[in-house]
């Protein structure tokens, strides 16, 4: 019995050891690039979004909640309006208030990963990314903001440049090392649109060192002094306020009036029919689906072994097995003959098979793949899915 009580307290002692250890041992570092205005994270926007008072001194900082045509169709004071979000998805109505609210003298920033929509056709933009995983430099065309060295930046945060635009339109305000443009400048009316192909110089890691706080000050300073600066907090999905149908349905006249005659209907219908009777059916539960739980097993193993290279390869694998079974492509050497055929073939838009082909040529032929890569990677062809 004494024996017992021994392992007893011994037992009692190692599990509190091992309690107190785990609850002290540091919290791994979350580098999702969410672009948050909330997230503290090393790709969170919380920093920037607290510090625009000391940008605009004396500004009123907003945060909206609603879409492009749902804010500037109301009367919102002149000021400067900012957008940093993973993706920029502006349809054709948004594009149209934001550029009467550009031509009446405001200014709008916009800085993201993937730029889709109506402005994306209207201003004929593409965006490519750096060979040099490594480091890349910027630099402003500017003489006066020139540096000499540029300003430099690792852990692929200013990779990202714009591969196409309307140079008819667009001033070009910052390039990278081998000469592709990263920010840009169009003019209508009285105001200015700026688009920004990295977003993450404006993040919380970029910032917290001295060449991504200047860069991004510098950058930001093409912003004029208002009083007023609006963070846009809907194109991050920041806020949830604004995506419920039922908003969406009030917020249009047109859409209000068919919400309403649809219930005035649905009550017709239910007093009309409330006599009748139904025997109760049933509830039959459904066959367990065991294969999204076997895929979410093999997705938590691919995920801890963090083996980048072996995701992309089968993921190659499988989208040329695909080309080969559906279209008859043969997919043994991805050149300029294999693009064209695959354009042919597929429908697909040429810049993004190119870009696709581009993609994969380069990652066969690295041992490591970068979580960056990846995503890359997976969006191509996810977009080549979309459009074939």
């Amino acid at each position: 019995m004494k024996d017992f009580k021994i392992y007893l307290i011994a037992a009692s002692l190692l599990l509190t050891i091992y309690v107190v250890i785990q609850f002290n041992k540091p919290v791994p570092v979350n580098w999702a690039p969410t672009l948050s205005y909330a997230d503290k994270i090393p790709f969170g926007t919380f920093i920037l979004y607290n510090r625009l008072k000391d940008l605009f001194p004396g500004a009123e900082v907003t945060g909206t909640t609603g879409s492009l045509y749902n804010v500037f169709s109301k009367p919102l004071p002149p000021g400067n309006y900012i957008i940093i979000a993973r993706q920029l998805k502006v349809s054709k109505i948004d594009f149209e208030q934001l550029v009467k609210y550009v031509q009446a003298g405001n200014h709008v920033f916009m800085s993201g990963f993937n730029w889709d929509g109506f402005l994306k056709q209207q201003l004929k933009i593409e965006t490519g990314l750096d060979g040099d995983t490594d480091k890349v430099h910027l630099n402003f065309t500017n003489p006066r903001l020139n540096k000499p060295r540029g300003y430099i930046f690792t852990n692929d945060i200013s990779r990202q440049y714009f591969s196409k635009f309307d140079t008819a339109k667009a001033t070009v305000i910052s390039k990278n090392g081998a000469g592709e443009a990263t920010f840009l400048s169009y003019k209508f009316g009285n105001g200015t649109l700026l688009l920004c192909a990295t977003p993450e110089i404006f993040s919380n890691y970029s910032l917290l060192t001295p060449q991504g706080a200047e860069y991004a000050a510098l950058a930001l300073s093409y912003l004029p002094p208002k009083q007023h600066v609006f963070w846009d907090l809907y194109q991050n999905h920041d806020v949830l306020n604004d995506q419920s149908p039922v908003g969406l349905f009030l917020d249009n006249p047109s859409l209000q009036w068919a919400y309403y005659l649809s219930l005035f209907t649905l009550f017709i219908y239910i007093v009309f029919e409330v006599k009748r009777r139904q025997r109760v059916i049933p509830v039959i539960e459904p066959l367990k689906n065991a294969t999204i739980d076997f895929v979410g097993v093999v997705g938590k193993v691919y995920y801890e072994k963090r083996d980048n290279a072996n995701i992309a390869g089968k993921k190659i694998r499988y989208l040329l097995n695909h080309l080969r079974e559906k279209y008859q492509l043969k997919t043994n050497k991805p050149d300029d003959e294999f693009i064209e055929n695959l354009i042919h073939k597929t429908g697909t838009d040429p810049a993004l098979a190119r870009e696709l082909v581009s993609c994969i040529n380069y990652l066969t032929q690295k041992t490591k793949v970068t979580d960056r890569e990846l995503i890359v990677l997976n969006q191509l062809i996810e977009k080549f899915y979309s459009q074939s």
